[in-house]
């Protein structure tokens, strides 16, 4: 399917609308990830999920085929929320939409569901970022220094490290599981920094969120610790969490997540 783009704030959005029936349904990748980087890793089948629904794809600002400008704020969770919000009105989609996001994604859509909740339906939201965190040692200083990395060592020899990196323990026995990060190599810095400068939103407005929510985490993962999850299930007032320990669990997700929205 040919992409269209959506000129949003500084950027232009690469996305597609599948047709079909039916409430329609969407999604949102995480960082360094894109549309079709998602689809290489053979985990979660949106196809699957949206099963004949119209469904809406997007390459978020500055990834796979979207632009971007080397500006940090340009990529905080309040601003992808936004993209998300204005790609919504640009293809017409007036119904509220189920959404899936996935990290980046996830925190994209739960501040565009406290902005806007009318536009949504049910929420699943994959592998939360972490947040709310204070104190000296933060996890988020990854961002941070994954930033100042790429811009000591130049891209070309960050993308040699980052894959000689061993996987996530869930996944050392899925090779699969392995991508090369699909974001611009010169505005890769400040989007970096922009993510690690976010935070999702405010507790006592994800106690009033509306909206039926999927939460699916796995462990050994600190950048999308359990902890977050946990936190998020608290919250929200009706919300399902599930947390893989295993690669066959969290290629559980797809039907899961097809189950959550067909109810």
């Amino acid at each position: 399917m040919t992409d269209r783009q959506f000129a949003a704030e500084s950027a232009s959005i690469a996305y597609s609308l599948t047709g079909g029936t039916g409430a329609p349904v969407g999604y949102a990748h995480g960082i360094l990830l894109s549309r079709a980087a998602v689809r290489s890793l053979g985990i979660f089948d949106l196809d699957v999920i949206a099963a004949g629904r119209p469904l809406l794809t997007y390459d978020q600002r500055a990834h796979g085929h979207s632009t971007g400008r080397p500006k940090s704020a340009d990529y905080r969770f309040e601003q992808v929320a936004a993209d998300l919000l204005g790609l919504l009105d640009e293809v017409g989609i007036d119904q509220p939409i189920d959404f899936v996001g996935s990290s980046w994604g996830a925190a994209a859509a739960l501040h565009a569901a406290i902005a806007a909740p009318y536009r949504f339906r049910r929420l699943a939201l994959l592998i939360p970022p972490v947040a709310w965190e204070s104190g000296p040692t933060q996890l988020r200083q990854w961002y941070f220094d994954t930033a100042d990395t790429i811009e000591e060592i130049g891209p070309a020899a960050w993308r040699r490290q980052w894959a000689e990196m061993p996987p996530l323990p869930i996944f050392a026995d899925y090779p699969q599981a392995k991508f090369s990060p699909d974001v611009d190599d010169e505005l890769a810095p400040a989007v970096l920094r922009g993510v690690g400068r976010s935070d999702l939103p405010d507790p006592a407005a994800l106690a009033v969120l509306p909206h039926p929510t999927l939460i699916l985490a796995w462990d050994t993962d600190p950048l999308h610790p359990v902890t977050t999850a946990e936190r998020l299930a608290e919250l929200i007032p009706d919300a399902t969490l599930h947390v893989a320990r295993s690669l066959d669990d969290v290629k559980s997700w797809t039907q899961r997540t097809a189950a959550f929205f067909a109810e």
